[in-house]
């Protein structure tokens, strides 16, 4: 052992992964100080004039709004786990554009089909996440069956509490947000997307 006095650093090690918490936890914190004003204004998608500059921004920003503490802790908890272990294997640009393609998938199909329905939250994104971790020990000729097991125990859950469960959850959400995940995840492991 060395006489040399090491010191323990932090280490940021998932950029995108921290930034994107970090807005999530800011956004409910404007949130909370305007009395939701902010939160509808843009970390929300719903119905509202084309010509209107914030719908493009809404369906993006929606992923970073969340209706309470426990709806973004309960994110951000898989985002956290999850999320530096993807962003290490497929490279920090990769992992954006997860996110930013999980987001204006699930913002547009909530503004043209569920025009009455205001949707915020990480939880497309965790989802996408979830999905994608599981083809993280992909081979060429072989899907593994870790990816079998999450889309049949995530994905048919979804489907089942979209159709006998009435809550606020976006169950459709969740299974774009996988869909987006999985397709990534595939393409990757083909070796189609390059590591960035």
């Amino acid at each position: 052992m060395s006489g040399k006095n090491r010191q323990l650093s932090i280490s940021f090690n998932s950029p995108v992964v921290l930034i994107f918490s970090l807005i999530c936890l800011i956004s409910l914190g404007l949130g909370v100080l305007t009395g939701g004003r902010t939160t509808t204004l843009f970390f929300s998608v719903y119905r509202s004039s084309l010509s209107d500059p914030l719908t493009y921004v809404r369906f993006i920003g929606h992923v970073f709004g969340h209706a309470g503490w426990d709806h973004l802790i309960s994110n951000l908890m898989l985002l956290l786990i999850v999320g530096p272990m993807l962003e290490e294997k497929y490279g920090s640009v990769n992992l954006l554009f997860v996110i930013l393609i999980t987001a204006i998938v699930t913002g547009v199909v909530n503004f043209v089909f569920f025009p009455n329905i205001r949707l915020l939250g990480a939880s497309g994104v965790v989802f996408a996440f979830i999905l994608l971790s599981s083809f993280a020990s992909m081979r060429a000729g072989s899907i593994p069956m870790t990816f079998l097991l999450v889309a049949i125990i995530y994905i048919g859950g979804q489907l089942y509490d979209g159709i006998f469960v009435q809550d606020n959850v976006s169950n459709l959400t969740h299974i774009l947000g996988g869909a987006v995940g999985s397709l990534f995840g595939y393409l990757a492991g083909r070796g189609r997307l390059g590591r960035k």
